[in-house]
């Protein structure tokens, strides 16, 4: 049945593959090798499919060499793109680190200028109060005077009359008694009358000077309400993207800066709040709102030294780039951020901080574990070599190790973790609110 099914596929082929011979010559006989219709449409199969084999994957291996080369041309592109961005990043932070020095400075020459207004201010105060007491002494005096001189008078008046009612009876000597008194009394009065107007004169000079003082205490009240709304609006302009990094942290902003005040509880220097006695009376508004700055540059200096302590920097510099973000990845949760990069590419700390272990962890590979302030720790893996040890207290950034491949890793690559209270959090969230700032 099978050499039946044979000869019939046999004759089926045969009007397009006759049969053929292959004839094979030797010294002293000759053979021949018969080729059916089958065999030569099985030959012509199998060299058909080899050839369509050859051809297609002469094409796929085409088409990854050119799609593998725009990757790479794309991917350093890109490369280029983001060394030029965080170039022009550096350049704004290193323009915005002049601006603040610039502003600080600005500051402390305005709360110098401050201090002396303050001097002016209470010195131009005693020198008003003594003049208001050398006024009430110089208007007592000239009542007293102009009393005086009233009852003068009347003593002339009455002695006149007396000398006319006993002018008859005293003789000879009554006339030129009278006329020494009268005499008397005339240079008296022209004495009193000087004085008064010499009392009147320094009265009126008091006067004018106090108007002087008045117009000079306006000027100098409406100079400190520009300085101050200055002042106002530079502590604006500064603080508020300090709020805006704090409050994006996740974290309570009060809590934060408290417990910095409470590290740093000392108190003196420009920053000290101004206390003044207000005998009784309302407080200086000029006081208030230099009271009210110099809270805010405070609030400012502990943002400054909170930051410090916060992972705000970023552990990796330059020359890579972003592979997997925070969340779930495969099934499983991805507590970190990647970071690709060739081996050898420095760590940085992001934040002050102790090194609580550096070792070699079953997956993470070598380990680098920071504890920072305000239960906050960051963690780095895959690391190829650790330059910390446990125990070490580190500063934003230092080296503290390079990006390896160590563990379970697809390449070289660092995950970088921020844990607050042991819970893991996206660090995204602290890069992208010092993105503005630092």
């Amino acid at each position: 049945m099978h050499i039946s099914l044979m000869n019939k596929v046999n004759h089926l082929l045969e009007r397009v593959f006759p049969e053929q011979r292959l004839f094979l010559r030797s010294e002293d006989s000759t053979r021949f090798i018969r080729l059916s219709p089958l065999t030569q449409a099985l030959g012509w199969t199998g060299s058909a499919a080899f050839i369509a084999w050859s051809i297609i994957a002469t094409a796929v291996l085409l088409m990854d060499s050119i799609g593998s080369g725009n990757l790479r041309d794309q991917a350093q592109r890109e490369k280029l793109l983001y060394e030029e961005r965080l170039q022009t990043l550096s350049e704004q932070r290193d323009a915005r680190a002049t601006e603040a020095a610039a502003a600080q400075e600005r500051f402390n020459l305005a709360l110098a200028e401050i201090s002396d207004m303050q001097s002016e201010l209470l010195a131009s105060e005693e020198r008003r109060k003594e003049f208001e007491t050398g006024i009430g002494v110089i208007q007592a005096t000239l009542r007293r005077t102009m009393h005086e001189r009233d009852a003068a008078k009347d003593n002339l008046a009455e002695m006149v009359a007396t000398q006319k009612e006993n002018g008859a009876g005293a003789g000879g000597s009554g006339p030129v008694q009278a006329n020494a008194t009268l005499a008397f009394l005339t240079s008296e009065l022209s004495r009193t009358a000087a004085e008064r107007d010499l009392v009147a004169q320094n009265a009126a000079q008091a006067e004018n000077f106090a108007q002087d003082m008045l117009y000079d205490a306006r000027l100098r009240d409406e100079r400190n309400d520009q300085i101050f709304r200055q002042l106002e609006d530079a502590v604006t302009v500064s603080m508020e993207p300090l709020d805006k990094m704090f409050a994006k942290s996740g974290m309570s902003v009060d809590h934060i800066l408290d417990q910095v005040r409470q590290g740093y509880s000392g108190q003196g220097g420009p920053m000290t709040p101004l206390i003044m006695s207000t005998r009784g009376q309302r407080p200086d508004p000029d006081a208030e709102r230099a009271n009210n700055i110099l809270n805010e540059l405070d609030k400012m200096n502990l943002y400054r030294i909170a930051a410090q302590k916060m992972p705000f920097g970023m552990p990796v510099k330059s020359g890579f780039r972003f592979t997997s973000g925070f969340g779930s990845r495969w099934g499983r949760m991805h507590n970190g951020t990647d970071f690709a990069a060739p081996i050898g590419t420095p760590v940085y700390a992001p934040a002050d901080g102790v090194v609580v272990s550096a070792s070699w962890s079953s997956g993470y590979g070598r380990l680098i574990k920071i504890r920072h302030e305000f239960g906050i720790e960051t963690r780095y893996a895959h690391l190829s070599r650790m330059n910390v040890q446990k125990g070490q207290r580190v500063s934003r950034g230092d080296r503290i190790g390079d990006i390896g491949n160590s563990g379970r890793s697809t390449g070289p690559h660092l995950h970088y973790e921020v844990r607050v209270g042991g819970k893991p959090i996206n660090p995204m969230i602290y890069i992208k609110a010092a993105k503005d700032v630092l």
